[in-house]
């Protein structure tokens, strides 16, 4: 008896130090971001021009590189990281990448497209030239940190590369691309398990160099969005009770199993590493569905646009401006309350949008394992 219940102690104080290690929040000194415009913080600006006004307008007071009118979900988990948001990796004037860097451009794909920016509208930094990117970076960043002098002050140290956090949010562009060059969905469908392997291996060649925690966000309801139903032929019976296209939105769901299949892999393959799925797919098609039940009163139709049953005109984007009387106008301008809408331009999310997805990510409730952006460098 004395043996059993001395194990029984033992077993109940071994409980207890691992709920309190468990319980003590991840201390990230940095984020490496991966991804496309749901991420970008200022890439493609930097690369093909600035996202101009009214992007930017809500909380920025003007153009900050990002497509939307304020914050990203990766600015607010920037803030509850208490980290400065991101710096785009390819913007040279005035960055600061002490604290990470943001590779993400909008437009982004997993594997390379090949198409120009100007042909497609879709980005050339696909995921594997992020990755290039980040290599670069993390080997040339020490190399002239210890220059010392501003290089110390504007570099990440060593230590954080292994003990940052890096994100993913990317996946969309694949699907749309496809359909974009014509394809049917079942096509489509038929590519999406090499552009997992992509993913994967992008996600291993991270972890070769040194990264251990990685919050992976799998893509979001697309059949919702104005740029999908407009620029696709769909049939009236491919549209569900809530007008979303249900065979986009089976599409991106299907990516995501195979990716969520992709992410327990990979926690295998990888023995010291921290991998958190993060379904962001439920949270906002729950804010398409019940958006006035959560404060919104617009959810498919378009805060900036031009025309149409969802304000939104692939030839007249949010922003345009013509001369009408010697007069300068928006003719792409955005509604006046753009936190009661759920979609900025007909592609990307608002900043309320983006503030009531990252609330509901971020404490677990939508992750698997079942753990907080705080908890995210705790293996389970």
């Amino acid at each position: 008896m004395k043996s059993k219940s001395s194990f029984f102690a033992l077993s109940l104080l071994w409980s207890f130090a691992l709920l309190s290690v468990e319980s003590q929040g991840c201390n990230f000194p940095a984020i490496f971001n991966f991804g496309d415009s749901n991420s970008d913080t200022g890439g493609l600006s930097a690369a093909f021009g600035q996202a101009g006004p009214p992007h930017g307008e809500s909380f920025f007071g003007g153009p900050a590189g990002r497509y939307c009118d304020g914050r990203l979900v990766i600015d607010f988990i920037a803030e509850r990281l208490r980290l400065p948001y991101l710096n785009a990796f390819l913007d040279a004037v005035g960055s600061n990448f002490s604290h990470g860097a943001n590779f993400a451009t909008a437009g982004s794909p997993i594997r390379q497209l090949n198409t120009t920016l100007r042909q497609s509208g879709f980005s050339p930094f696909s995921l594997d030239v992020q990755f290039t990117q980040f290599s670069n970076f993390h080997n040339r960043s020490q190399i002239f940190r210890n220059h010392g002098e501003v290089y110390r002050a504007l570099l990440p140290e060593a230590d954080s590369f292994s003990l940052g956090l890096y994100t993913f949010d990317i996946g969309q562009n694949d699907l749309t691309a496809g359909l974009f060059a014509n394809k049917t969905v079942q096509e489509v469908r038929a590519d999406v398990p090499e552009i997992i392997t992509q993913f994967k291996n992008v996600i291993k060649y991270i972890y070769g160099q040194g990264g251990r925690y990685f919050w992976i966000h799998n893509t979001g309801p697309f059949g919702c969005l104005a740029y999908a139903i407009d620029h696709f032929p769909v049939k009236a019976s491919d549209f569900d009770e809530h007008g979303c296209v249900a065979p986009f939105n089976e599409l991106a769901q299907h990516f995501n199993k195979l990716l969520k299949e992709s992410v327990t892999e990979l926690r295998n393959m990888l023995p010291e590493a921290a991998v958190t799925y993060v379904d962001v797919y439920s949270v906002k098609h729950e804010l398409f569905l019940h958006a006035q039940g959560h404060g919104f009163t617009r959810s498919l139709v378009s805060c900036c646009g031009h025309g149409g049953k969802y304000n939104y005109n692939k030839n007249i984007w949010c922003g345009k401006k013509k001369m009408v009387r010697g007069k300068e106008i928006y003719i792409g301008k955005p509604c006046e309350d753009p936190s009661r809408a759920v979609i900025w331009d007909g592609v990307h999310y608002t900043q309320a949008a983006n503030k009531f997805i990252f609330e509901k990510i971020s404490i677990g409730k939508f992750s698997d394992p079942p753990v907080g952006l705080n908890m995210a460098c705790h293996r389970q």
